[in-house]
């Protein structure tokens, strides 16, 4: 019984430690802004201001991270995935994680 609890403790404690690891990845939303106004803003509406997209099939950004359980692995997915609309542009780990910083920070 006592070697569960320890294993147990261990897990628990390692799996603290990996969340804590991810938190540390997370993009700065402020960059995020600059690289989506330079990459994205010819089809997609970036900032809030901003009432629809210059292409009406690209959904503004505010839409994207209101989507229900929108998270950074769920954007970090579709910028990964190849789709017909969409120009796809290589991105740097960090200029990801920056972009998608700054969607989530639209909620």
């Amino acid at each position: 019984m006592r070697a569960k609890r320890v294993l147990l403790t261990a897990a628990v404690a390692l799996a603290a430690m990996m969340t804590c690891g991810t938190a540390q990845e997370v993009g700065q939303p402020g960059r995020g802004l600059q690289l989506a106004s330079r990459l994205c803003t010819q089809c997609h509406a970036v900032e809030k201001s901003e009432a629809r997209s210059p292409n009406e099939r690209a959904p503004r950004f505010e839409t994207i991270a209101a989507v229900p359980g929108m998270t950074a692995m769920a954007l970090s997915a579709a910028l990964n995935t190849s789709h017909r609309t969409m120009p796809n542009i290589l991105l740097a780990p960090d200029e990801q994680a920056h972009i998608i910083a700054y969607i989530l920070s639209l909620k």
